[in-house]
C-alpha cells in the first residue's frame, strides 16, 4: 500500500497524555483516524482492517477493546433481525 508522510503538529501535553513511544503514538493516531472513518460510515470494516494492516477479525477485536460496537442496530433493526432468525429452521426445505 502506498503511504504518505504528513507532519502534524500536536501539543506536547497531548503526546504526553498518550504515554507512548513515538512509534506507538503513530499507531494510535492511525487507529483513531481509521476507526473514526469507520464509525462515520465512510469506510467498511474490511477497508478499515486493510488500512491498519490487520484481518477483519483483528479489527473487530480492536473495536471491542475500545468499547466500540461492531453491530450498531437500533431497537427496531435488532427486533427485525431476531424475527428473521426466529424463522430459520421453520421453513420447508425446497431442495
Amino acid at each position: 500500500m502506498d503511504t504518505m508522510a504528513l507532519e502534524v503538529p500536536l501539543p506536547k501535553e497531548l503526546v504526553s497524555m498518550l504515554g507512548f513511544s513515538p512509534a506507538q503514538t503513530v499507531q494510535t493516531i492511525q487507529e483513531f483516524l481509521v476507526i473514526g472513518l469507520y464509525r462515520e460510515g465512510q469506510i467498511s470494516s474490511g477497508k478499515a482492517a486493510e488500512l491498519l494492516g490487520m484481518t477483519k477479525r483483528e479489527f473487530i477485536r480492536l473495536l471491542a477493546r475500545k468499547g466500540i460496537p461492531y453491530f450498531d442496530y437500533s431497537s427496531e433493526e435488532l427486533a427485525e433481525e431476531f424475527k428473521v432468525v426466529g424463522t430459520w429452521g421453520k421453513e420447508k426445505d425446497f431442495a
